[in-house]
């Protein structure tokens, strides 16, 4: 059991056999009751002053993402200066949670927010397929450590874990959690690829059972991504967990978020479903790479009463 799990569970994570126990006793989903509530939920809507608060308060839970196979040291600066002053016109639009970079970028984007508050964020065990060996994986993680990165956004083996090889899993994000040191650690369950709701749920949990300090629902390179049904889900399993252990443990969707509507959504969930306590970039990201200009602008739109022209929020 890694130091970060809770000793009462110390007993599920003992064999494989007893983990697959644990993680097969969990309640099932379901199905037909989860999408209604993310359906109902996702039909709130709020005003005014409400809906300015919010766009705040989603800024400030942004991980600012480039992770592309063009991405150059100038892009990485030009999006740290974006993440750092959103608005320049305006010094009360808050400073997004982090950017999150390719390992190999960490140390671009540290000396360029050096002086900020704002996290650098590193991909690492061969994102986002995370197939390679496990020497390579830590050494990624290690690597990206060594750089700056302050926290790390690992991928879990699907093949694993679809294959019920549930402690090899286990054993291998204890071993990141461990090579990580200080960084906190994301750990991404690539949910459109465990086909169901029921592994997301086994999958959540097995994640804050090694020790991970968020779990998030995607890389944002498969066909489907973060939705409301299978955040919902893990948000469940997060208030859960920390109802069981003590341990409260963070949550970030992640790809296909990109208007200020999706993320007022996600916002309403995390209130409705875990609880105000998640309302805090130190317990919820959006991982994004343009929401943030569509935010912009509807923040833009509150303050003045119109839309601004494209040329106002620059092209990420």
């Amino acid at each position: 059991m890694p130091p970060t799990a809770p000793a009462a569970l110390a007993d599920v994570t003992a064999s494989d056999a007893a983990l697959r126990r644990h993680l097969h006793g969990l309640p099932g989903v379901d199905t037909v009751g989860l999408e209604a509530r993310a359906a109902t939920l996702g039909t709130r809507s709020i005003k005014t002053t409400a809906k300015a608060e919010a766009i705040d308060l989603a800024i400030s839970m942004i991980d600012l993402t480039t992770l592309e196979g063009a991405d150059t040291p100038g892009k990485v600066r030009s999006l740290c200066a974006k993440g750092a002053r959103p608005e320049p016109s305006d010094p009360s639009a808050p400073q997004v949670a982090a950017i999150c970079v390719y390992p190999d970028m960490v140390n671009i984007a540290k000396e360029a927010l050096a002086g900020t508050p704002l996290k650098v964020a590193s991909v690492a065990t061969a994102f986002p397929a995370g197939r390679a060996a496990l020497p390579v994986k830590l050494a990624d993680t290690r690597d990206a450590v060594a750089a700056g990165a302050d926290e790390v956004d690992m991928v879990i083996d699907r093949g694993a874990f679809l294959s019920g090889r549930y402690l090899k899993v286990f054993e291998e994000i204890t071993a990141v959690r461990e090579a990580a040191g200080p960084a906190h650690l994301k750990v991404i369950l690539e949910n459109g690829e465990l086909s169901t709701y029921d592994n997301i749920r086994r999958a959540s949990w097995l994640a804050m059972l090694a020790g991970a300090d968020f779990i998030k629902t995607s890389t944002g390179k498969v066909s489907v991504n973060a939705t409301l049904p299978n955040t919902l889900l893990m948000l469940e399993a997060v208030r859960d967990f920390r109802a069981a252990t003590g341990r409260q443990i963070g949550v970030k969707p992640a790809g296909g978020i990109r208007t200020t509507k999706d993320a007022i959504k996600y916002l309403v969930l995390v209130n409705e479903t875990a609880g105000p306590d998640w309302l805090s970039p130190d317990w919820f990201r959006l991982g994004a790479s343009s929401l943030l200009n569509d935010l912009l602008m509807q923040r833009q739109k509150l303050a003045t009463g119109r839309y601004s022209g494209p040329d106002y929020v620059t092209v990420d």
